[in-house]
């Protein structure tokens, strides 16, 4: 069982995670044979988080909880307030489960975040455009892997810029082998493009 947490911080950025928290929640595109997931929200506390877009979210468990296995993944949501220092203790968590053979995915704010920790001195990864993690990240040392992409994945670190999160959201699914590849790809040319022949292209692949 593949267990997704996913990171409440205050002025969490909703539509950053929205294309994936929706296809994890609502399995509608999954491929048959997809390994078994849930998705649970984690926290400092189980206090109510206001997110960015003002929806408040109780959380479903605390970062102590968090089971820290090679099937778990950590889903670190862009904030305004990834500097603030209760946020240190996931950042934390996400180093120790790196070396377990767990997944981070984080995107816009959160990239600051583990930058800060280090974690992306050594390995590709993107953010919010070159020179932005240098401009919050004194200590950064991670420049020469930094890749100019709205999304980049490797192994089990994918990261994503504030404008990348469909891109993001694709690499995660792919990761976990949640889609048919062709419904994958049909999926993120649908939602990129709006155009209809990939929405049908979308709905023909589920029944393959």
């Amino acid at each position: 069982m593949i267990t997704v947490y996913i990171y409440l911080l205050a002025t969490l950025a909703d539509w950053e995670i929205g294309s994936l928290t929706a296809e994890l929640n609502s399995k509608r595109f999954f491929r048959p044979d997809a390994p078994q997931l849930i998705v649970k929200t984690v926290a400092v506390s189980k206090e109510p988080v206001k997110t960015m877009g003002g929806l408040t979210i109780i959380p479903d468990c605390t970062i102590d909880e968090i089971e820290m296995t090679e099937k778990t993944v950590l889903i670190l949501p862009g904030a305004d307030t990834w500097s603030d220092a209760e946020n240190a203790q996931i950042i934390q968590k996400a180093s120790v489960l790196l070396s377990k053979g767990g997944s981070v995915c984080a995107i816009c704010g959160a990239t600051v975040a583990l930058a800060n920790a280090g974690i992306l001195n050594d390995r590709p990864h993107t953010s919010n455009g070159k020179g932005f993690l240098d401009m919050f990240c004194p200590d950064y040392k991670g420049q020469k892997f930094y890749v100019d992409q709205p999304a980049v994945s490797d192994g089990n670190l994918i990261t994503g810029s504030a404008t990348g999160s469909l891109m993001w959201a694709k690499l995660i699914i792919e990761n976990l082998g949640l889609f048919k590849p062709e419904t994958l790809e049909a999926w993120y040319a649908y939602f990129s493009t709006g155009k209809a022949e990939h929405f049908f292209a979308l709905m023909q692949s589920l029944e393959q």
